[in-house]
């Protein structure tokens, strides 16, 4: 089933974006017609999800040379290196973003011999296919996945990989839509995914308003549930994916991937191709990215940490392979051992 929800799109030479800082007390889009406002939406999460992120990238690119003043070919040039140089400086785990940038750096190259208001039309082009194959992209997982997900199953996911993490129907929750969708009963439980909530404030608001029943826990709460038989699979998003399985994803989820481990219940990774990156050999290679203290010392705003406490806040950590069942791609679904189904799978890439 497709999503009614449109996380980002291009229109009258703009982009359209739900603003998810606001969710979900409110349901409100944002229009940009100023490259550098999506650089700050990225870098404050009002957009967010590894594919997601890409596909603003793409978008922005092609936003910022749209409005750029044609001068010399080289200083067009300059000038659009520039702007994807500080796309590239906004999320530094998510691998989504950086293909993003390289595929619009091609798509420039590839039209270089045209006039400038040609390259503009080019990349607005390839922006919007960007846009409209992250959608395709992720149903194919959906399609993909769906067969692992049983009638009467309890699944756990952690923080949001849905509609809202892409461009628009999600990549574990893809899983989840689409299981759903052939008619599939079961449950979600949905973890708060501290410190910035995306469970409780965008997973929850996805799942209710596909009407998909779910129930929300606390981050803590997961080892206990499982202890109890209440939940028997685990699906997770991811933001970067090493060649040898090694998954980079939010914050809490090794702690998840190791207690399924302990349990016995599967602990699927659900991502397009995109996310995989060839060059990093496993996850000691990822970057992770920091972000700043106040997503700790504060909810919402509401201070609940004392003044001048120290803070460390990662954003993601890595899972190691050998916690991971299974890959979920749109080129299929990739089974231990992931050095070389990854490889294999990662050729099309090329393609």
């Amino acid at each position: 089933m497709r999503s009614a929800i449109k996380t980002i799109f291009w229109k009258d030479d703009a982009v359209v974006m739900i603003d998810q800082k606001a969710l979900p007390h409110e349901e409100r889009h944002l229009r940009f017609t100023d490259y550098k406002d999506i650089i700050t939406a990225i870098k404050d999460l009002t957009i967010r999800g590894a594919p997601a992120i890409g596909v603003a990238a793409a978008m922005g690119i092609a936003l910022g040379i749209l409005h750029l003043a044609t001068s010399s070919k080289e200083n067009f040039k300059l000038a659009f290196y520039e702007i994807c140089d500080q796309f590239s400086q906004t999320r530094p785990t998510a691998r989504n973003l950086f293909w993003a940038i390289e595929r619009m750096k091609k798509s420039f190259d590839d039209a270089l011999s045209g006039s400038p208001d040609q390259i503009k039309r080019v990349l607005v082009e390839e922006a919007i296919r960007v846009c409209e194959e992250d959608i395709a992209i992720n149903e194919k997982i959906g399609i993909n996945g769906r067969s692992l997900i049983q009638e009467g199953d309890n699944i756990l996911t952690h923080c949001n990989a849905g509609a809202l993490a892409t461009a628009g129907y999600g990549t574990a929750l893809g899983v989840v839509r689409a299981a759903w969708g052939e008619g599939k009963k079961f449950h979600v439980f949905v973890d708060e995914t501290r410190p910035v909530l995306q469970g409780a404030r965008l997973t929850a608001w996805e799942l209710a308003k596909e009407k998909i029943p779910a129930t929300l826990i606390a981050d803590n709460m997961a080892g206990f549930l499982m202890k109890q038989e209440k939940i028997n699979k685990v699906i997770v998003g991811a933001d970067r994916i090493a060649a040898n399985g090694d998954v980079a994803n939010k914050i809490g989820t090794y702690s998840l991937a190791v207690l399924a481990k302990e349990h016995d219940i599967p602990f699927y990774v659900a991502a397009p191709l995109s996310t995989i990156d060839m060059s990093v050999r496993n996850g000691d290679e990822i970057p992770i990215e920091e972000r700043n203290a106040e997503e700790i010392t504060t909810i919402r705003g509401i201070r609940v940490a004392p003044q001048g406490v120290h803070v460390y806040n990662p954003a993601f950590d890595v899972t190691p392979n050998r916690y991971i069942t299974a890959i979920i791609t749109e080129a299929g679904v990739v089974f231990p051992p992931y050095q070389q189904g990854i490889e294999n799978i990662a050729r099309c890439l090329k393609k």
